[in-house]
C-alpha cells in the first residue's frame, strides 16, 4: 500500500512529492490552530495590562479617543501578538515612528502588522512560484525563491520608515534658519515666547509642515502646563537634529541665567544661516565629482566609438582583403 501511494504521489508531484505533502500538512495544521489562538479567552487579570497599552476591550460600549484620533479596533484585537513584548524595543520603535511623523499610539502596531502581512504574503507567493511554476529547480533554488521574498517583505516597511525619518529630518533642517528668523522678529516685536512660537509655526506651515507641527506641539504642551525645559527637550528628542538640540540648549540656558532671549536668538539665527550656506556649498563642491562618473559612463564610450569606429572598420576590411588575395 505504501508503495502504491508513493508511486501515485511521485507520478503526480514528482521526486519531491513527500516534501510537498509535509508542507501541505503543516499548512493545514497552522490553519486549524489559528481559530483556537485568535478566539482564546482573555484572562481577567490581564485587563489592567491591556488598558495600559491602550487596547480597546470588546465590552467597551463607548468609542474611546486617543491623542491623535480614533483607535484601530481591528488591530487592537490582536494587540497581544502585534505589540513588542520587550519594553526597550517598543520604546525604540515608537521613537523611530515619531521621528518619521507618525505619533499615533497605534503606529507601532500598524508597522508590525504591515511587516507580518508583507512578509507572509511574499513568502506564500515565493512558495507558489518555486513549487508550482518552477518545479524543475533544485531544492536550494526553491528555498532561495521562497525565503528571500519573505525576508524582503518583512524588512521593507522598516526600511521605508527609516527613509522617511531621514527625509523629514532634512526638511526640518532646511526650514530651521527661516523659522529662527521669524521667531526673532516676533520676539523683538514684543510678543512672549509662547505667542512667538505659535505665530511662527502658523506662518511657516505651508512651506515646512513638519517643523511647524513640532513647534505647534511645543506651544500646546506649554499651554497645558508642562515645564518649559521638559517640553523643549522632548522636541529635541523627537527631531534628533543637532541644530534643534543646540537651539533648545540656548533657550534653556538663556532662561536659567536671565539673559535676553532676543540676543541669544539673533546670534544663533546668524549661525544657522551660515551653516545652511556651508551645506549648500558642500553639495555644490561634491557635484563635479558626481558628474565625472556620469560623464565617464555615458559620454566617453560613444565618443570612442565615433573616433575609433571608422578606423577599426577600415582595418577589418583591409585584413579581409588581404586574406582574400
Amino acid at each position: 500500500m505504501f508503495e502504491t501511494i508513493n508511486t501515485m504521489l511521485t507520478d503526480a508531484l514528482g521526486a519531491d512529492a513527500w516534501i510537498y505533502v509535509a508542507g501541505g500538512a503543516g499548512l493545514v495544521l497552522v490553519l486549524m490552530m489559528l481559530p483556537l489562538i485568535l478566539t482564546r479567552k482573555k484572562e481577567p487579570m490581564d485587563r489592567i495590562a491591556r488598558e495600559r497599552k491602550g487596547i480597546i476591550l470588546e465590552d467597551d460600549s463607548d468609542n474611546r479617543l486617543s491623542r491623535h484620533g480614533t483607535r484601530n479596533e481591528h488591530l487592537a484585537k490582536y494587540a497581544q501578538y502585534l505589540d513588542p513584548q520587550d519594553e526597550e524595543e517598543m520604546s525604540k520603535t515608537r521613537t523611530m515612528l515619531i521621528r518619521a511623523g507618525y505619533p499615533h499610539k497605534d503606529a507601532v502596531r500598524t508597522l508590525t502588522a504591515a511587516q507580518m502581512l508583507l512578509g507572509l504574503g511574499l513568502l506564500v507567493l515565493g512558495a507558489i512560484y518555486s513549487l508550482v511554476l518552477a518545479a524543475d529547480m533544485s531544492m536550494l533554488n526553491k528555498m532561495a525563491y521562497t525565503m528571500i521574498p519573505g525576508v524582503v517583505g518583512y524588512y521593507a516597511p522598516k526600511y521605508w520608515v527609516n527613509k522617511r525619518v531621514a527625509k523629514r529630518q532634512g526638511e526640518i533642517q532646511d526650514g530651521f534658519p527661516d523659522a529662527l528668523d521669524l521667531l526673532l522678529v516676533c520676539v523683538e516685536a514684543g510678543q512672549s515666547l509662547d505667542q512667538s512660537i505659535i505665530r511662527m509655526a502658523t506662518e511657516i506651515e505651508p512651506s515646512y509642515p513638519a517643523l511647524a507641527g513640532e513647534f505647534l506641539m511645543v506651544a500646546q504642551e506649554m499651554k497645558a502646563g508642562k515645564d518649559k525645559p521638559d517640553v523643549l527637550r522632548a522636541m529635541a528628542d523627537r527631531c534628533d537634529i543637532n541644530d534643534i538640540t543646540s537651539f533648545v540648549t540656548v533657550l534653556i540656558q538663556s532662561a536659567s541665567f536671565g539673559t535676553s532671549i532676543a540676543d541669544a536668538l539673533r546670534v544663533y539665527a546668524g549661525e544657522m544661516r551660515d551653516k545652511r550656506v556651508m551645506r549648500a556649498e558642500e553639495k555644490a563642491n561634491v557635484l563635479p565629482t558626481k558628474l565625472t562618473v556620469g560623464t565617464m559612463m555615458f559620454c566617453v564610450p560613444p565618443l570612442l566609438i565615433i573616433l575609433i569606429g571608422p578606423s577599426l572598420f577600415g582595418i577589418a576590411e583591409a585584413l579581409s582583403g588581404t586574406k582574400a588575395f
